[in-house]
């Protein structure tokens, strides 16, 4: 199985295939919108827009599974995003990523690296431009290690 053969929702209900986004390098994120970690936004936001040019995107999954820090509806979500932190990668559709509801795409990229559960919100999963899953990172951990780590498959 490939990242690519997977499909996921766009905010408004749209259906995209992950192969859309072969032959560039994914930083997949779970987000939330009322987290300690939510200003990482921003640092998001600053690393696409310094390495989109590189064939890099970022993509967000909003998931309201832990302590309900995403409670706002999909429509919310992006305004939120666009409005305070500029965001102009894309924000899907809300979903799982933990427990037997979680979304596929998210079962798959568990099962690649660090099979264990999402522990909080911005976790983060590099996957390279031929679809490997490379790289997991917690909320904490540092973005100058994530982007040192990111030059490495651009």
């Amino acid at each position: 199985m490939s990242i690519y053969e997977f499909k996921v929702a766009k905010s408004n209900g749209d259906i995209v295939s992950m192969g859309d986004y072969k032959g560039k390098t994914l930083m997949i994120v779970n987000v939330a919108s009322k987290c300690g970690f939510t200003p990482q936004y921003a640092k998001l936001q600053a690393l696409y827009e310094k390495y989109k040019d590189k064939n890099f995107i970022i993509l967000g999954f909003p998931c309201n599974q832990f302590l309900g820090q995403e409670p706002g509806t999909d429509e919310e979500i992006q305004k939120f995003c666009q409005l305070n932190y500029g965001v102009t990668f894309p924000v899907f559709k809300k979903i799982k990523v933990n427990g037997k509801e979680a979304d596929p795409l998210y079962q798959f990229l568990k099962s690649q690296i660090g099979k264990n559960a999402i522990k909080w919100n911005f976790c983060k999963f590099i996957v390279t431009k031929e679809g490997d899953v490379v790289e997991r990172y917690v909320s904490g951990d540092p973005f100058e290690q994530i982007e040192k780590d990111l030059l490495k498959h651009l």
